[in-house]
């Protein structure tokens, strides 16, 4: 909101696991008048009653909603590329599956040629590189700081 003077008409992608950061920005979405296209791997969607949520929320509001398993046709006209740890705390066990599942997510500037022209990228933190590469999270579209200080003081 505060980058783009309003949330109302934005694009949102999710790129990565279907966690508990995505569900929360599943539930608000829509109601803030946000579309939102999300790609997880096959067996790493959002939980279901969430999906349905969302589902309705979306028709209620008149936003567009997208499940795929595709990066690049979620990032597509996406205003903002978002993702959070692929391997949550509990889930250190299943780090290698994890990340062979995950292969082909990792953000990028070649995703963010499928997004708008003014894309920005949000990322919650701490950042693993797999996640995103160095050239996005450094880059000037990364408002990953702001948000953390924006964060800061919600605490």
């Amino acid at each position: 909101q505060e980058h783009y003077g309003g949330l109302k008409g934005l694009t949102i992608a999710w790129i990565g696991d279907g966690n508990n950061v995505l569900q929360s920005f599943m539930t608000s979405a829509a109601k803030l008048g946000m579309h939102l296209r999300i790609a997880t791997p096959r067996g790493f969607e959002p939980d279901l009653r969430i999906t349905k949520i969302t589902e309705q929320n979306s028709k209620e509001y008149g936003c567009k909603l997208l499940l795929t398993t595709d990066p690049l046709e979620a990032a597509d006209g996406a205003n903002v590329l978002v993702t959070d740890t692929w391997i949550s705390m509990g889930q250190e066990e299943e780090k290698k599956e994890r990340l062979k599942a995950f292969q082909g997510y990792q953000i990028t500037m070649q995703t963010a040629k499928s997004a708008a022209s003014n894309w920005t990228f949000l990322h919650c933190l701490p950042r693993k590189p797999e996640e995103v590469d160095d050239e996005v999270f450094y880059s000037p579209q990364s408002l990953v700081f702001q948000e953390a200080e924006n964060r800061k003081w919600t605490i």
